[in-house]
């Protein structure tokens, strides 16, 4: 079985600072971590990995830096690292940044499942895990909770999905991408041997020629969509506290919303 790990270094820190002007965030030299719902998506990789043999890669898109968070994945169990960086993915929005994920997919070949986290930290948007498998045409689960059955004979997987009240079950076909939620484990501590490996482990860098792409489609230049203007929302202003009886309360209330409707 091989598996490919997709993981994004975000911002320790919520005290994030913006690039005026490109609109975008300012990672170098701020504090990072691996996004907390892409570990969660290391250890089931490695889960299966150990209960069905094969093979586990990680992939990440970002500077020189996310070299580490390559390494901590390393050290937690993944077999093979690759690292996608290059001043022309700078910049890339989901679509710019699925697509490079998708190419790199491509390149390692033969790959069975892609596992991702349900959602970056940083952005929020969800939306990377589904577009690397719309760029590779791959049938798709997102919100997994449980993955049940590895069914190589159909070259199948049965997962649980969840949903606001409940969960459903799918049957996917290899090659398939999935995103999975927390509840799907509890990732391990790296051990020391692990640590050791990771250390020692070279990690090859694919640039945008690596991946057979042009510098128009990653980055800025690539990205369909665009950050026009960031600013802070302004100030709530202070609420009041209305007292007395419920009658008389009522009646304050009403009488402050005649106020501001007048």
């Amino acid at each position: 079985m091989n598996i490919v790990v997709c993981i994004k270094q975000v911002p320790e820190t919520t005290e994030v600072k913006i690039n005026p002007e490109t609109n975008t965030l300012i990672r170098e030299g701020v504090s990072s971590i691996i996004n907390p719902f892409d570990m969660y998506a290391i250890e089931e990789a490695v889960r299966l990995k150990e209960k069905y043999s094969g093979k586990t890669t990680v992939i990440t898109m970002g500077p020189p830096q996310a070299d580490d968070a390559l390494r901590e994945a390393l050290s937690l169990g993944i077999d093979e690292a690759i690292h996608l960086t290059d001043r022309a993915f700078a910049g890339s929005d989901t679509w710019a940044t699925s697509l490079v994920l998708a190419k790199a997919i491509e390149k390692i070949k033969d790959v069975d499942m892609v596992l991702c986290g349900k959602q970056a930290s940083d952005g929020d948007t969800a939306q990377v895990g589904p577009g690397i498998a719309t760029h590779l045409g791959w049938p798709q689960a997102t919100y997994v909770r449980k993955i049940d059955e590895v069914d190589f004979d159909n070259n199948s997987v049965v997962c649980e999905r969840l949903l606001e009240e409940g969960y459903e079950v799918l049957k996917l076909s290899f090659p398939c991408l999935i995103t999975v939620v927390k509840e799907i484990n509890e990732p391990r501590m790296p051990s020391l041997r692990g640590k050791m490996r990771a250390k020692k482990q070279n990690i090859p860098a694919w640039g945008i020629k690596e991946l057979g792409l042009k510098d128009e489609d990653a980055g800025l230049s690539g990205s369909p969509t665009q950050v026009v203007k960031i600013f802070s929302p302004p100030p709530r202003r202070m609420g009041m506290i209305i007292e007395g009886t419920p009658p008389e309360a009522v009646d304050k209330l009403f009488s402050e919303l005649k106020k501001h409707l007048t």
